[in-house]
């Protein structure tokens, strides 16, 4: 069989556009399939074609089988590449398009379903001598029958979701009396998520690390192993940072674990690109915890230090073409990393923030840095799908040589109109545990207070950027609208004999101060804080260039609406500017409610009307962008009642929980 000429790609976002990427270097003509809130996405404008495939849900577009096959007869296409995510890992999807006659990229409908349920995936593994970790696999889901499984298997346990991934439909348990209502909310997520509530238990591996191998099979019965990547640095059991090669990592135990993930793949006839996933403990056993059926999303960093491209890999093995490489040719060279950067509130429990990006920019491509991103400036983030803005990918020949690149690549990101994890990663990746290689899934938690945000408010030379940045952007602003060369357009403060000053009210952090600003040319005077600043410097194309005293100062100047942020080399800092006349008619929100953080759809109420709770207590679980949060108390207080109920669908900033303070 030739090589393709026209592949539809049955995803969106980094992977289609990563897919896109390859077919355009390859000289394959590329489909887009896409949901009308895509209309318009980066994946759509890179296509060669584009298809319409229904509404925004995901469940009435990209997991529409029909639609999909329509779209690929529609245009020729004579395969499918489906990412990851949606249908990558639906046998009943690969079957079809088998049926179709159209080449599925990826393994057979067979394979995907017999690692598709864990469970089954489980026995078939000991069968194949695949070391396991001790659980129950079975079929019987009565909640006391679990609980007495994990009682007897003792704590603590892991309830997964048998059709599960992602992190989906998995919760960790501690003791008894905690299971049943575990059991509930990860059967509940894993209904939702995978429309199959049934799970598993097994014993929950202290201080593990998630290493996994990447795998891949040819129909001419070759499979070879391409080494391994540590994944785990985790949170919500969500992989954050992945590596390749893992830390510490022995020759004796890596051919070991690519021998266990060869067999595992051999004995289900595996065809493409798969992931064997492993338990790894502190002894350095390592249990077989899932097999992947698609390509996964931390596939660049084993790229890197391999020198392959694996999607054309996929291509080429499903054209029919035996695989590249052998195992004797395959080599590690270097060490790469890679972050994936959310949109997301870090700090408010990694809450979804849905947005239009005003404002983006990430690192330049080049030897040492790969960015692989799905949107661009002016795209948005809706609340439909994974909010993933970009991977950042870094190559160098050392783990120390590439976590320095990481910190610098990390440092050039800068988003405006969403929140994103960029300022986490960057703590993230300079704590000691992660700098050390002191790599286990419970990292994040057990460096908590290295990742809390800082409290500080920003000192008077902060105060006086911002300052200066607003002064300047505005008459950058009213000079590019006006006739520059106009005295009275000019927003400098002259007046007759004198400069006058201008009084900014500046918010950061939470607190509100007065900077009072006085320009003589490029010298400004500042006072802030009783401080009174000599500051000397120039605002050209965004950027702010400001001595004070001994320090130069130099930031990337962003302006949105009220909002001023300053880019450089602490990260980024958002300052407010508050006009006292235009905010004294506005109304303030009602202090005593809890606002829905996000759209999405109520799933539980979790007090009665009039109950005392404390802090933190959780009064309502929410499900937004396939996953469920659970809204806690602001505050120690009474709530006095819901204003929605379980099935509620709700907008951002909805009133969900009337709360009286105490």
């Amino acid at each position: 069989m030739t090589m393709f000429t026209k592949i539809l790609i049955a995803n969106r976002g980094e992977i289609a556009c990563r897919v896109i990427a390859t077919c355009q270097r390859l000289g394959i003509a590329t489909v887009a399939a896409y949901s009308d809130a895509d209309r318009n996405a980066r994946h759509v404008r890179l296509a060669d074609e584009a298809v319409a495939i229904g509404p925004a849900p995901a469940r009435e577009s990209y997991l529409r089988a029909d639609a999909i096959l329509a779209a690929a007869r529609q245009t020729g296409a004579q395969a499918i590449h489906p990412g990851y995510g949606f249908l990558s890992e639906n046998a009943d999807f690969a079957q079809a398009c088998a049926d179709a006659g159209i080449v599925f990229i990826g393994p057979s409908a067979s394979a995907i379903r017999a690692m598709g349920d864990k469970s089954a995936a489980k026995a078939l593994m000991q069968q194949a001598g695949v070391p396991l970790t001790p659980g129950y696999h079975g079929d019987a889901q009565a909640p006391d029958f679990l609980r007495d499984q994990a009682d007897a298997i003792g704590y603590p346990v892991l309830i997964k979701a048998s059709a599960g991934g992602g992190g989906k439909g998995m919760r960790r348990v501690d003791d008894s009396a905690a299971f049943v209502d575990a059991l509930t909310s990860c059967q509940r997520e894993a209904q939702s998520a995978f429309g199959n509530a049934h799970v598993l238990v097994e014993k929950y591996v202290e201080r593990p690390r998630h290493i996994e191998i990447q795998v891949f099979g040819d129909s001419h019965g070759n499979v070879v192993y391409l080494f391994e990547r540590d994944c785990s640095v985790q949170r919500r059991h969500q992989k954050v940072l992945e590596e390749a090669p893992a830390p510490g990592m022995t020759p004796e135990r890596r051919a070991a674990m690519g021998t266990a993930a060869v067999n595992a793949a051999r004995a289900v006839n595996y065809v493409g690109a798969g992931t064997v996933e492993f338990i790894a403990g502190p002894d350095g056993d390592f249990y077989f915890m899932e097999m992947n059926t698609r390509l996964q999303v931390e596939h660049p960093v084993t790229e890197c230090i391999t020198g392959t491209d694996l999607v054309e890999w996929q291509l080429r093995v499903a054209s029919g073409e035996p695989l590249p490489l052998q195992q004797e040719q395959l080599q590690i060279h270097g060490h790469a990393l890679e972050a994936r950067l959310y949109a997301e509130d870090a700090d408010r429990g990694f809450l979804p923030s849905t947005g239009t990006l005003r404002h983006l920019h990430l690192p330049a491509n080049g030897t040492h840095v790969r960015v692989d991103a799905g949107v661009e400036q002016g795209d948005a983030i809706t609340p439909y799908y994974d909010p993933m803005i970009a991977k950042l990918i870094v190559w160098d020949v050392d783990r120390e040589a590439a976590l320095r690149r990481m910190q610098q690549a990390l440092a050039e990101c800068e988003v405006v109109g969403v929140t994103t994890n960029a300022a986490f990663l960057r703590r993230l990746v300079m704590t000691d545990s992660f700098a050390g290689a002191k790599l286990d899934t419970a990292l994040i938690e057990r460096e908590h207070s290295a990742l809390a945000p800082p409290t500080a408010v920003a000192d008077p030379a902060v105060w006086a950027l911002a300052a200066v940045a607003v002064i300047g952007t505005e008459a950058a602003a009213h000079s590019d609208a006006h006739d520059p060369h106009s005295p009275w357009q000019a927003r400098d403060g002259w007046r007759l004999g004198q400069r006058a000053g201008r009084a900014l009210t500046l918010e950061h952090a939470g607190t509100q101060t007065r900077v009072d600003v006085t320009a003589d040319g490029d010298v400004w005077t500042v006072q802030v804080e009783g401080h009174a600043l000599q500051a000397r410097g120039s605002l050209a194309r965004e950027w702010l260039s400001l001595q004070v005293g001994d320090t130069l100062h130099r930031a990337h100047i962003v302006r949105d609406g009220a909002d001023v942020y300053l880019f450089g080399g602490e990260g980024v800092r958002r300052l407010t500017l508050h006009d006292p006349v235009s905010e004294a008619d506005q109304s303030v929100a009602d202090a005593g409610s809890l606002l829905a953080p996000m759209p999405g759809r109520v799933v539980a109420t979790l007090v009665a009307a009039g109950t005392a709770v404390a802090r933190g207590t959780p009064l309502l679980v929410l499900e937004a962008m396939k996953m469920e949060h659970t809204l806690q108390a602001p505050a120690d207080g009474t709530v006095q009642g819901y204003r929605v109920k379980a099935g509620d669908q709700v907008g951002d900033g909805a009133v969900l929980v009337d709360f009286e303070a105490t």
